[in-house]
Formats: C-alpha cells, sequence, structure tokens
C-alpha cells in the first residue's frame, strides 16, 4: 500500500516537474524541415537554419536549432508546413523534461511569425 503511495505521488512530482517552463524565448531563421515522425509516438519535429558564422579558417558553422510542436496546436502545424524554406520566427517554451508523447526535444513551439 505505501509502494503505491509512493509511486502514485512520485508519478505526480515528476509530472509536474517535467512541465516546468524552464525558459521561454523566440529563435528566427528558414525552416529547413518539418515532419510528423516516430515509431511508436508520431510527433512533430522540426529544425530551424539559424544562419551561419564564419570561422577563422573559413569554415562555416552550421546553427541549425530542433524543435518539436504539441499535437494540439493544429494552427501550427499547419502553419509550419506551409511556411518551410521561409524566414520564420518562432516563440517556444523549454520544458525541463519532455515526455515520448510529446516530441524529441524540449522546445515546444507554440506560435509562428513570417519574416520579410
Amino acid at each position: 500500500m505505501y509502494l503505491v503511495a509512493a509511486l502514485f505521488f512520485f508519478g505526480i512530482g515528476y509530472f509536474a516537474f517535467a512541465s516546468f517552463t524552464y525558459s521561454e524565448g523566440s529563435r528566427s531563421g528558414w525552416l529547413l524541415k518539418f515532419s510528423n515522425r516516430g515509431y511508436l509516438f508520431k510527433t512533430w519535429e522540426g529544425e530551424l537554419n539559424r544562419g551561419g558564422d564564419a570561422q577563422q579558417d573559413g569554415s562555416l558553422l552550421n546553427n541549425t536549432w530542433s524543435f518539436s510542436v504539441l499535437e494540439r496546436e493544429k494552427e501550427v502545424i499547419e502553419q509550419l508546413n506551409k511556411y518551410e524554406g521561409k524566414r520564420i520566427r518562432l516563440s517556444y517554451k523549454e520544458k525541463m523534461r519532455h515526455f515520448p508523447w510529446q516530441g524529441e526535444t524540449n522546445y515546444f513551439v507554440y506560435q509562428v511569425e513570417v519574416i520579410e
């Protein structure tokens, strides 16, 4: 009985900890890809190219940022499917942890704005 109660409270505590918003902000760049992927849980994942930085040796440092979109964010999913290859600004919340059914990253996008 105590073990069940301890597991129950641990589960609630972990869920509260994982749902805590660690940071919030926006990033802009060119949308490289956006897809619905996964084996067991299909999640929406994308990559944003924030631009490269030139190094002293002449090479270019790749600056991509991976993000996830929650399934309930239907409007954001529709917008991102239209904006591939365009310069956009994404507003996001970084969570402490993510669950497998939410996405592959801790960064969850909730708003999209086209920059032109």
